[in-house]
């Protein structure tokens, strides 16, 4: 195990083109595990090789227990990758292919022997030793190269979405192993994913990236709660955060957005604010949790009679959608909550909960009462398509 830092780590596949990493700055402790999240091209996987050594980088560092790696061949990082197509030797048992690093590192074959069976045993495939990787399914065949993975115990462990072949069901059951794994060895790991529920669950830090730039790094719970922009807070969580469009005004000293569901208006109060945010255009953020039904008695917080316009029950809960500022939101209501289309529903917000976004930048804006999340990068994208 070992610390894993990344300072300053450009990438660029040559002059006159725009660079796929920009001012990558990241550090891991001993035995965390770090997961690399964001969409296809965002450079993540980039990111991977390059701390594996198969892409050499343009500029920065890469830093393994203070030592820079960043000019070591692949074979000298003592870094071990599981690939999301598990590049298996096919024509190999799957003991031959746990064992083939061993072999290629000369080590006796009393004590390759010895680590095959640690391995298959944690993994729980010794019934497959001898089987080719033909005759395995994809969640065997994934173990298999986890295992191979693991035989070496290297310094650091890298996976790149290792689970995105995989069966919903599967990938949920070998989540759930990849925890437990990681809980029992601590090992360094970093993980690649666009799977936003992997992040938020297996990881002790989340790095989220968007166009080479690391827009936002911390535990999943602090970017879920306190995004740093709107792409942070659009790409993490299920159902996505709502985003209403509107002017912030100000009443009494406060400043207040106004809610209109055209059949009622609603006034969240914000609290004291910096003046510069009076008749500003912002972008009022809420998760789908934090719109709930009003309750029989009241307990001052703000409520709004809003038309409902679909449904969408899942089993665990209920998606409700509405109409608040000609902008259609979500609220996660209870699974018995089973409205019809066009009931009218009394909904109650928290605006301790509320997040303001600028509509122009994209950027987090201080509210009082909370803490203003500032992004990783100076260059945040300019939210569209909301």
């Amino acid at each position: 195990m070992a610390t894993l830092e990344l300072r300053n780590v450009n990438k660029t596949y040559g002059a006159g083109l725009p660079d796929t990493l920009k001012n990558i700055e990241l550090k891991i402790d001993d035995g965390e595990f770090l997961i690399l999240v964001g969409p296809s091209g965002c450079g993540k996987s980039t990111l991977m090789n390059c701390i594996a050594g198969l892409e050499n980088i343009s500029g920065g560092a890469i830093l393994v227990d203070d030592a820079d790696i960043s000019g070591m061949s692949p074979k000298d990082r003592d870094i071990a990758m599981v690939f999301q197509s598990y590049a298996l030797y096919p024509t190999m048992s799957v003991r031959d292919n746990i064992a083939f690093g061993l072999k290629i590192r000369k080590m006796p074959a009393a004590e390759i022997d010895e680590e095959v069976a640690r391995v298959a045993k944690l993994l729980q495939i010794e019934h497959l030793l001898s089987r080719k990787p033909g005759q395995l399914s994809g969640g065997q065949q994934q173990r298999v190269a986890m295992g191979r993975a693991l035989a070496r115990r290297p310094k650091i462990y890298l996976f790149d979405e290792p689970l995105s072949n995989l069966d919903a069901k599967l990938r949920v059951e070998m989540r759930t192993e990849m925890k437990l794994m990681h809980q029992r060895l601590k090992t360094t790991t970093v993980y690649v994913t666009h799977d936003q529920i992997e992040a938020m669950t297996l990881g002790d830090k989340v790095a989220v990236m968007k166009d080479g730039i690391i827009q936002q790094f911390g535990t999943p719970k602090d970017i879920y709660n306190n995004p740093a922009n709107l792409f942070v807070a659009s790409f993490i969580g299920s159902p996505p955060m709502n985003f209403i469009p509107l002017r912030l005004q100000r009443k009494d000293g406060r400043l207040v957005a106004l809610l209109d569901s055209g059949q009622a208006r609603c006034e969240l109060s914000l609290g004291m604010q910096d003046a510069g945010l009076e008749d500003r255009e912002v972008i009022l953020g809420m998760r789908p949790e934090q719109i709930v039904l009003a309750g029989n008695e009241p307990n001052g917080l703000p409520t709004i009679r809003a038309e409902v316009q679909v449904t969408e029950p899942t089993g665990p809960d209920t998606l409700v959608f509405v109409n608040l500022n000609d902008t259609k939101v979500c609220c996660r209501l209870a699974p018995d909550v089973a409205p019809a289309v066009g009931e009218t529903l009394t909904l109650q917000f928290d605006p301790s909960k509320v997040l303001l976004f600028d509509a122009k930048t994209g950027e987090r804006l201080g509210v009082a009462g909370q803490s203003e999340t500032k992004a990783h990068s100076a260059n945040v994208a300019q939210f569209k398509g909301r």
